[in-house]
């Protein structure tokens, strides 16, 4: 852990994948930057906690930050991944229509990932699918080959060894506490120490709306609600029975409870959704049968007795239940008039694969060209 100077260019707040990343950015970029960290270790939530799915860009509206990052950060942490010695695997995803009556989301979902720039789905029939995966049953359905698994631990200690190399320094167990904005930097009170800065990126996650509140002159417009959805795995007993990504068509709210596997191969079957009003990681063994049932239907030889509870996560949302989905929030001196500053809210899925790009949004929003810094990538 860092003794933390009483001047720095640069203070990032959060210490996941995208925090990691947006420090990694700053100093290639030339900044002297300090990342500070709650926890007693890096990526203790979201980074930890989430499918460790690359994703293509299938689901984002057009235009969104979302729809933008996810691509552009694919692309960029496949280079990555290959020039540091990070597991990334382009296993491919099937998504699956199990009635007739999904087909039409399907032909949406192609054309929606055309629009995104993602030009290498295939339409799959009956047959095809069981080509693919001959234990799956559907009517029709999407290949997706660019879609990926990666190493997420491997990436966050690849991304922090390049920081740190390039003079960026660690502080654990130090939560921002407060800020005031002068006319030539930040103040940040953290842990117990006061720390003159010029720039500020808070990507804190979970904790980013408080980060936020502990902003001097933020306007409360500026900060979104925080909402917290779980997200819970199970893993798949026995051999793995699967070689690729197996997702049921999404809905309007939920891209359902899908097939995962891990870099070594495992197989697990999540995320599933409920709303909370506190952090909790425990896995309720009771809800294997939910599991079963929603993954039994394209997936008929699975069986309760094959499930264990594996993990669970906490998704940083910034809409509540029933209301649609947001885009990500990269705000930056532009959207709330204070000089150094830029606040992400809402960096949920695709977040993992967007971290690279997030990054460089991060940069762009506070007046630095990412270019200048050298290829990511």
């Amino acid at each position: 852990m860092a003794v933390m100077p009483e001047r720095v260019q640069a203070l990032v707040v959060g210490a996941g994948v995208v925090g990691v990343a947006v420090a990694r950015a700053l100093a290639r970029a030339g900044r002297e930057v300090v990342l500070i960290e709650r926890e007693r270790g890096m990526g203790q939530h979201g980074s930890s906690r989430n499918s460790e799915v690359v994703h293509a860009g299938l689901y984002y509206p057009p235009g969104s930050l979302k729809a933008r990052l996810c691509v552009e950060g694919r692309h960029a942490l496949a280079r990555y991944c290959a020039s540091r010695g990070v597991g990334y695997r382009p296993i491919g995803k099937l998504v699956v229509a199990t009635d007739e009556a999904q087909r039409a989301t399907l032909a949406a979902l192609r054309a929606r990932a055309h629009d995104n720039g993602v030009d290498d789905l295939r339409p799959l029939d009956a047959h095809d699918i069981t080509a693919i995966e001959p234990r799956v049953v559907a009517v029709a359905g999407l290949w997706s080959p660019s879609t990926a698994i990666v190493d997420s631990e491997g990436l966050l200690r690849a991304l922090w060894s390049e920081a740190h190399d390039l003079g960026a320094s660690l502080a654990l167990a130090t939560p921002l506490e407060s800020d005031v904005p002068r006319e030539d930097g930040n103040d940040v009170h953290a842990g117990s120490t006061t720390v003159r800065c010029q720039l500020l990126v808070n990507a804190a996650g979970l904790g980013a709306t408080a980060v936020a509140q502990s902003i001097a002159g933020l306007s409360p417009d500026h900060i979104p609600t925080s909402h917290l959805l779980k997200g819970s795995y199970f893993s798949v007993a026995g051999r793995p029975a699967l070689s690729h990504l197996v997702y049921p068509v999404p809905d309007t709210h939920s891209l359902g409870i899908h097939v995962t596997l891990d870099i070594g191969g495992g197989v697990r079957l999540g995320p599933d959704q409920q709303w909370v009003d506190h952090i909790d990681y425990t896995v309720d063994p009771g809800r294997a049968r939910h599991f079963a049932q929603a993954a039994a239907r394209y997936w008929p030889q699975v069986d309760v007795s094959m499930l264990q509870p594996a993990y669970a996560g906490i998704r940083a949302k910034i809409v509540g239940p029933g209301q649609p989905a947001a885009d990500f929030r990269i705000d930056g001196p532009r959207d709330h008039g204070i000089p150094g500053l830029c606040n992400l809210f809402g960096i949920e899925s695709p977040g993992l694969t967007s971290s690279i790009a997030i990054a460089d949004e991060v940069l762009r929003r506070l007046g630095i060209d990412p270019a200048g810094a050298g290829s990511a990538r």
